[in-house]
């Protein structure tokens, strides 16, 4: 398995949707994180955690780990080093290296490409997050890396460094992520966690903003904020309807031997269209709410 194998939600094979952070120095959160219906749990070593607290919360990491080996579940559990170019990320990726129970690691604060060297051998999936002006420069080259499974914005910490306030602005930005990630091949951005974790509304308008521009998913900092990402990023029952009519056609034409794909009303459309719709319907079975 490379680092690109394993950008999916482990029990549905689409991308991940929501990923919830929970501090690395609160142990007794990580078995209700990975109930809360996250597809991915990510206990955080870094910001979430005081430094006096650090080593602490490393230690707990580890022991989760090990503990979750045996039944790792259908959740995805990454942990977020801190950061790479200083002796405690590289510290934290030395210890955490080789356990079974890790599937990701969230690597903070990158700069340059060459920051992803400092892995080593870990095999874990590397999943890079830019937070400065030089990280979104450097957007194209990292997500380039062998070893990078996907990207991220920090878009708190970026925003203060460049001061910006304007949506449009940070839009511009994030599509600079979007591109990178799309020419490597990578999974759809995730977008970066909404602050005010009881604004249902303000949440859900932000995630239709960063759908429109070809983000998908969200990180998220509280459980309650779980199901709000999954019904942003829902297919629409139209969504789903045209998907069904597209892949309908498409799977009429493979019995018929035909390259080309022609709906009822006369369109025809091409195998992105035809991928596109396929992903749509594997997501809408994906997040659709249980059955009594």
């Amino acid at each position: 398995m490379t680092s690109r194998d394993r950008v999916t939600s482990p029990a549905s094979g689409v991308p991940a949707v929501s990923w919830l952070y929970v501090p690395g120095d609160r142990p007794e959160r990580f078995a209700k994180a990975a109930a809360s219906g996250a597809d991915v749990v990510i206990i955080d070593l870094e910001d979430a955690v005081a430094p006096a607290r650090k080593d602490e919360a490393r230690a707990n990491a580890a022991a989760y780990l090990r503990e979750r080996a045996s039944d790792p579940g259908d959740v995805a559990v990454h942990v977020r080093v801190n950061d790479l170019t200083m002796p405690r990320g590289r510290d934290d990726v030395a210890a955490l290296a080789g356990l079974p129970g890790l599937d990701g690691l969230r690597l903070p604060k990158v700069e340059s490409a060459a920051v992803l060297d400092a892995l080593g051998d870990c095999p874990a999936p590397a999943y890079a997050v830019l937070e400065s002006a030089a990280g979104v420069l450097a957007a194209s080259a990292v997500a380039a890396h062998p070893r990078v499974a996907g990207v991220a914005l920090g878009e708190q910490d970026l925003s203060a460094e460049l001061s910006v306030t304007d949506v449009a602005a940070l839009n511009q930005l994030r599509l600079q992520v979007v591109l990178a990630a799309a020419a490597a091949c990578l999974p759809p951005v995730p977008m970066s966690v909404y602050p005010n974790v009881r604004d249902e509304e303000g949440l859900l308008a932000s995630c239709a903003a960063g759908r429109a521009i070809g983000m998908f998913g969200r990180a998220a900092i509280h459980p309650r904020q779980i199901p709000v990402i999954r019904r942003a990023f829902t297919p629409t029952e139209e969504e789903t309807a045209r998907a069904e009519e597209i892949a309908e056609a498409a799977e009429r034409a493979e019995r018929e031997g035909l390259g080309a794909v022609a709906l009822p009303d006369g369109r025809f459309v091409d195998a992105p269209i035809v991928a596109r719709a396929r992903r749509t319907l594997a997501l809408a079975r994906h997040l659709a709410p249980p059955t009594a």
